[in-house]
């Protein structure tokens, strides 16, 4: 595994570096050897935030912690990493023997009418550039879940369209698709 080291408003210590390097070796065997981690760690006040987001093929690995300690926060985000690997891994494995997360998907759709408010400017905040990789529908949630994120866009490997899936506020999942 590659790792590459991001320090902002910090300098990072040759022994972070090693100990960052001890802990994601245990996971060599899981990612290959193409896969590429990227650790950050940022500095803001008095307390630091380590993150570790790992690309190994068409999947993102991602485990965030803020602690006064950087080691702590790093000790942390390892567990979070290990936990959203063990999580996932059974997940797949259990919807793939149960049949496929299509069932699961409600065929509700992902809006509501609102009644129109006063015409308000939108900020753009962040942009964001994203390759949208091929996979199947419980590959894509799988991997929504692995990055904490409330949806997930990808390239649905049967249809060719690009799709979204979001978690509902009722726990379970939707899926967005272009109407042809």
């Amino acid at each position: 595994m590659k790792i590459k080291f991001v320090g902002r408003k910090v300098n990072l210590r040759d022994s972070f570096k090693e100990r960052v390097e001890k802990k994601l070796a245990k996971y060599d065997r899981f990612f290959g050897d193409d896969a590429e981690a990227t650790v950050t760690v940022t500095l803001q006040k008095n307390r630091q935030t380590v993150e570790i987001t790992v690309r190994s093929r068409s999947y993102i690995y991602r485990a965030e912690h803020t602690c006064q300690d950087m080691d702590e926060a790093l000790d942390i985000a390892i567990e979070h990493l290990a936990g959203h690997i063990r999580k996932n891994k059974t997940r797949l494995e259990r919807t793939r023997s149960e049949g496929s997360i299509d069932a699961l998907i409600l065929a509700e759709p992902a809006y509501e009418e609102v009644e129109e408010e006063e015409e308000q400017e939108f900020q753009i905040v962040r942009s964001k550039k994203y390759p949208v990789t091929p996979m199947e529908i419980d590959e894509a949630i799988m991997q929504m879940n692995m990055l904490e994120h409330d949806f997930f866009m990808f390239r649905n490997s049967f249809t060719g369209a690009v799709n979204v899936v979001y978690r509902r506020k009722d726990g379970n999942y939707g899926l967005i698709e272009p109407e042809e």
